[in-house]
């Protein structure tokens, strides 16, 4: 179990299913806000076990371009599908997460509410048919 609102509802990464949809998921790959063992969903293999929570939507402009620039150009902040594209994406690493830095004013708080902006911005495609 997680201990604390940044770990619980804040994302760590976003991961995209097989529709191209992307779901922000927290410290233990679960949608955000969920502290549980139990296996909703979770973004390492992304099997819902309820279809009944709209947790992906398809967001305009999250690009694999996108996502390099956001995780500028790190590959092991990335994971790629066979096709090559990426399909799950971590803003932050233990040496990066903020939270753990002895500093609690550190420079990684500003680089992960940057790229949490740069994601904010992007718009939803509403799609009728879910």
């Amino acid at each position: 179990m997680l201990s604390d609102f940044f770990r619980i509802n804040l994302p760590y990464g976003l991961a995209r299913n097989a529709k191209g949809q992307w779901m922000a998921f927290n410290r233990e790959y679960k949608p955000l806000g969920f502290n549980t063992t139990e296996t909703l969903v979770d973004a390492r293999t992304l099997k819902e076990n309820s279809r009944e929570l709209p947790l992906f939507s398809l967001f305009f402009g999250l690009t694999n371009r996108f996502i390099q620039e956001i995780t500028e150009y790190d590959e092991h902040a990335v994971n790629r599908d066979e096709q090559g594209n990426i399909n799950r994406f971590w803003l932050y690493n233990d040496s990066t997460n903020p939270m753990n830095q002895p500093d609690k004013d550190n420079k990684y708080w500003e680089i992960y509410w940057k790229k949490l902006e740069k994601i904010a911005r992007l718009s939803v495609h509403h799609n009728t048919g879910w």
